[in-house]
């Protein structure tokens, strides 16, 4: 990442960790945000058609971890608009 999209990502992360959304594609056209994946980062099945790890597991455990906890303690992500 260049050093826009690194801030473009400080700056989003905080707000979508904030609303539960542990796993979040983004989409940078020439230094801009164009849009925002909640539904189906495609970002997995990239990263494996060019030979890097299988990554889906270790995610997709993560955030059955993360949901479970928060169900445990009564709580569940906030998600607005």
């Amino acid at each position: 990442l260049d050093g826009r999209e690194q801030a473009i990502c400080a700056r989003l992360g905080p707000e979508l960790k904030r609303r539960g959304l542990v796993f979040v594609g983004i989409d940078v056209i020439d230094g801009w945000l164009t849009e925002i994946n909640v539904t189906s980062p495609t970002g997995l099945r990239a990263l494996r058609r060019v030979g890097g790890p299988d990554l889906a597991p270790p995610l997709f455990d993560a955030i059955a971890r993360r949901l479970g906890a928060l169900r445990a303690s009564g709580r569940s992500p906030e998600y607005t608009q």
